[in-house]
């Protein structure tokens, strides 16, 4: 039990810097455009970061739980090394700025874990291929929704004046910036959900069948909305001012279309990655004023990152699974 106890609070910690990691995707957008100064809109973020249980199911949840590798081959061995691959992937990314996807490390972790324990047959195909075509549909439906948003809004706000519609979008953007946390704390805090329920479900403690506890539910929101209060300076400067400069209009467009990006794979139990989606969207506004407005190198050293990170991360979990075979954990 003493270890059950030990790999949630691992777990939790990792929901916790999942927050700080990706409390830019929340406020990057509306910090950079001047709407919030950062220590009002972290506060901001995080609140519906924390709510967002309420609002949606536990689809995600339970794809991560049941649907990434097959739920018999789960053990402490295997849980620990997902969140440590998971972990210290974050920790690396978030030292040197680099807007990586905290949900991509942790099913890479876990594939990494399973994998090394049971061979390539513990892998579930089916959901690992939703996740996986999410790295390239989330932000591709972003960029697009946002290029789209942007052109609708500018033809519809043609004849009123800029100062007027900046005030406008302004007020806007505290919607859309709330959307977008909403969408978020729905998406991210999910997946830590699905580890923890994972683990009980292995111990036989959840009565029989795979769910997720109420008071699990409430220990991840509560990590992810910590995490996002602490924040992540360095990834707000790169989402907010390095990919292209936003104002408050684009601003509201790249949160709108992120947010349903999110919504929508909240809604289809599709562990996406909020960091992508934000990533297509910001770029997607930037194109729209014109290509030359969005700092390519930035956005290429961004998709290398996550081209790099569910193998990165797969192969620190697979060690760390080794490591704590070694250390006794099993």
């Amino acid at each position: 039990m003493t270890l059950i106890i030990v790999l949630v609070i691992v777990a939790l910690i990792f929901d916790f810097l999942n927050g700080l990691h990706d409390a830019a995707n929340s406020i990057a957008t509306i910090v950079s455009t001047r709407v919030l100064s950062p220590r009002y809109a972290v506060a901001w973020a995080a609140f519906f970061n924390f709510i967002a249980f309420a609002v949606f199911g536990l689809h995600v949840a339970k794809t991560i739980g049941t649907g990434i590798v097959a739920p018999s081959i789960i053990t402490d061995q295997v849980i620990f090394g997902a969140l440590m691959g998971a972990i210290i992937w974050n920790v690396v990314t978030w030292l040197a700025g680099i807007p990586s996807s905290s949900s991509h490390a942790l099913i890479g972790g876990l594939v990494g874990a399973g994998v090394t324990k049971a061979g390539w047959n513990a892998v579930v195909w089916s959901g690992l291929g939703k996740t996986a075509g999410a790295i390239v549909l989330s932000p591709a439906t972003g960029f697009v929704l946002a290029l789209m948003m942007v052109l609708i809004v500018s033809w519809s706000f043609v004849r009123v004046a800029p100062f007027k519609a900046d005030r406008i979008f302004r007020h806007v953007q505290f919607v859309s910036a709330s959307a977008y946390s909403l969408g978020h704390g729905g998406n991210d805090a999910q997946k830590t959900m699905g580890i923890i329920a994972a683990l009980l479900f292995a111990h036989g403690l959840s009565g029989g069948e795979f769910h997720i506890p109420f008071w699990v539910v409430m220990a991840c929101q509560t990590a992810m909305a910590l995490g996002t209060l602490l924040g992540g300076w360095r990834i707000v400067r790169t989402m907010g001012s390095r990919i292209t400069h936003l104002t408050p209009q684009q601003g509201v467009c790249a949160e709108t279309a992120g947010s349903i990006t999110l919504f929508a794979a909240n809604w289809l139990g599709i562990p996406v990655s909020t960091t992508h989606t934000i990533t297509g969207a910001i770029v997607g506004v930037g194109a729209a004023r014109r290509l030359n407005a969005v700092r390519w190198n930035v956005a290429k050293d961004i998709v290398v990152a996550w081209i790099i990170t569910m193998p990165a991360a797969g192969l620190i979990g697979a060690v760390f699974y080794l490591l704590a075979g070694a250390f006794g954990i099993h």
